[in-house]
């Protein structure tokens, strides 16, 4: 199984489309918990179940279970802590909420996928961590 990772920010729709056929996904899992507002653009969550079935021929998952707690996250974002912290507590998160295991039941039978996150040029993205969780188990 092929693992890897996407931006909802900073790119364009044919980079982020190019970059999802390139890599033959069968299923993109949007992991974000605020997928439906304008600031979103192209990838929000009712142009996603259009975009990546028509464009990419993949199935698009929006699956919270993956989606970082919102405080952590806010207080991550208006850098009340560090990336090693934030990293830590969502490791800690998703292991309680056994989000690996379900990653593996509903996603394991997958030749590719990739996790959708908020990544920028100035901060990362919580599917980052996730990736490193998955990869700990293939």
């Amino acid at each position: 199984m092929n693992v890897y990772t996407i931006s909802a920010y900073e790119i364009t729709a044919k980079d982020f489309f190019e970059d999802l056929l390139g890599e033959n996904v069968d299923v993109l899992i949007d992991t974000r918990r605020k997928n439906t507002n304008q600031l979103a653009g192209f990838t929000k969550k009712s142009d996603l179940e259009y975009f990546v079935p028509t464009i990419v021929r993949a199935e698009y998952v929006h699956d919270l279970l993956f989606a970082p707690e919102p405080m952590a996250l806010e207080r991550y974002l208006k850098g009340a802590i560090g990336w090693d912290e934030y990293a830590a507590d969502y490791r800690v998160d998703i292991a309680k909420r056994g989000a690996i295991d379900h990653f593996f039941e509903a996603y394991g039978d997958r030749t590719s996928v990739c996790l959708l996150g908020t990544a920028t040029h100035k901060r990362r993205s919580h599917v980052e961590v996730l990736e490193e969780m998955i990869a700990e188990r293939l």
